[in-house]
C-alpha cells in the first residue's frame, strides 16, 4: 500500500510539474511572438523616413499624406501599451497604402530606383508584420486554451497565469482604401 501511495504522489508531482512547465513554455512563446511583431514594427519605423524623403522630392503638394505618415511613425516611437501600439500600427498601414497610391499620380516616382527599393522593403516588412500577427494570435490561442483546459487550469489559477488578448482588425481596416487626387 505504501508503494502505491508513493507512486500516486510521484505521478501527481510529475503531472503538476509537467503542466506548470507547459504553461511557462506557452507564456514565453506568446512573449516571443510579440517580440517578433515588435522587431518588424521597428524595421518599418526605421524605413519610413527614407521612403518619405524619396516621395517628397516628387510629390511636393501631397504634404497631408506625408505628414500623416510621419506623425504616425513618431507615435510608434512613443512605445505605449501593446494595444495602443497595434492601433497606431494599423493606422500607419492605412497611411502607407495611401502613400504607395501616390506613385500612380507620379510616373517618374514609379521609375525611381530608391522608391522601388524602399517600397519593396516596406512591402516585405508589412508581410512580415502580418505573418507575425498571425503567429502571435495562434500562439495566444494555444496558450489561452492551455490555461482553460483541465488540469492545467487549476495550476494556471494557482500561479496567476492570465489569458492574453488576440490582435483583431478594426472596422475601418476592413474597408477599401480610398485615394483621390
Amino acid at each position: 500500500m505504501l508503494w502505491i501511495g508513493l507512486g500516486v504522489i510521484i505521478l501527481l508531482a510529475v503531472i503538476y510539474f509537467s503542466a506548470y512547465n507547459g504553461l511557462v513554455k506557452y507564456r514565453n512563446w506568446v512573449d516571443e511572438a510579440w517580440a517578433q511583431i515588435d522587431v518588424q514594427l521597428r524595421r518599418r519605423y526605421d524605413l519610413i523616413p527614407n521612403l518619405v524623403e524619396t516621395v517628397k522630392g516628387y510629390a511636393k503638394h501631397e504634404e497631408e499624406t506625408l505628414a500623416k505618415v510621419v506623425e504616425l511613425r513618431n507615435q510608434m516611437g512613443a512605445r505605449s501599451t501593446r494595444q495602443e501600439q497595434m492601433e497606431i500600427n494599423d493606422q500607419l498601414s492605412g497611411a502607407l497604402k495611401n502613400l504607395f497610391a501616390l506613385r500612380e499620380a507620379y510616373p517618374d516616382l514609379k521609375a525611381n530606383e530608391n522608391f522601388k527599393m524602399l517600397q519593396e522593403e516596406l512591402t516585405q516588412t508589412e508581410n512580415k508584420v502580418a505573418y507575425s500577427r498571425q503567429l502571435y494570435n495562434n500562439t495566444v490561442m494555444k496558450y489561452n486554451t492551455k490555461i482553460e483546459s483541465v488540469p492545467t487550469n487549476v495550476i494556471a489559477s494557482l500561479h496567476h497565469f492570465e489569458k492574453r488578448d488576440m490582435l483583431e482588425a478594426r472596422e475601418e481596416e476592413r474597408e477599401n482604401v480610398r485615394v483621390s487626387f
